[in-house]
């Protein structure tokens, strides 16, 4: 009876990990991976990032009416594995110094502004079965984006670095909301 019991389990097991496996493996196709990136020089950002689809949903909004990024709540900022994001030099974004390195990048969005979070917790799939992947304690630095909801609707969610006299501009577009944050080199 025991026997009977651990292979069940065992199977229970092997079944629960297959699928998990399937579903990592299956939605990227839906979610292609993409690179936003700006060089000047021995400058260098890059962000690494997956692209969802509206597909006719509500993506920004109230979490009642059924928002599939709900206002106020912690957000990937993309799909599948979470969004990196790396400088080749330190930087100073909103007034603030962000060293050069990696970072995981997740979003807070509202109606009229977002903030933007450069956590140093790398490397994790984008959905945690035990707690916050976006533990709060390893946040390096949080920065206000500034936000338009009155852009052309951007079926695909893109990430965008563009150049703006000494500034480079960060930019996160769906749905008909961009959200933009400015980026500034430190000079050595």
């Amino acid at each position: 009876m025991f026997k009977k019991i651990l292979l069940g389990i065992g199977m229970l097991i092997i079944i629960v990990a297959g699928y998990v496996g399937y579903m990592m493996l299956t939605t990227k196709k839906h979610s292609p991976a993409a690179v936003a990136e700006f060089k000047d020089g021995d400058f260098l950002i890059s962000v690494n990032y997956y692209q969802p689809f509206k597909k006719g949903r509500l993506i920004f909004g109230d979490e009642a009416a059924g928002a599939l990024v709900p206002y106020g709540k912690k957000w990937r900022t993309g799909a599948n594995d979470a969004t990196e994001i790396s400088f080749s030099n330190d930087v100073v974004i909103d007034g603030r110094l962000l060293k050069a390195g990696s970072y995981s990048l997740y979003t807070i969005p509202d109606e009229t502004a977002w903030t933007v979070v450069f956590n140093s917790n790398l490397g994790y799939w984008g959905a945690s079965f035990s707690g916050d992947p976006f533990d709060e304690s390893k946040d390096v630095l949080r920065v206000p984006a500034t936000v338009r909801n009155d852009v052309p609707e951007i079926e695909q969610f893109t990430i965008s670095l563009t150049p703006s006299d000494s500034l480079v501009n960060l930019h996160f577009y769906w749905d008909k909301t961009r959200a933009t944050v400015q980026v500034s080199r430190v000079q050595e």
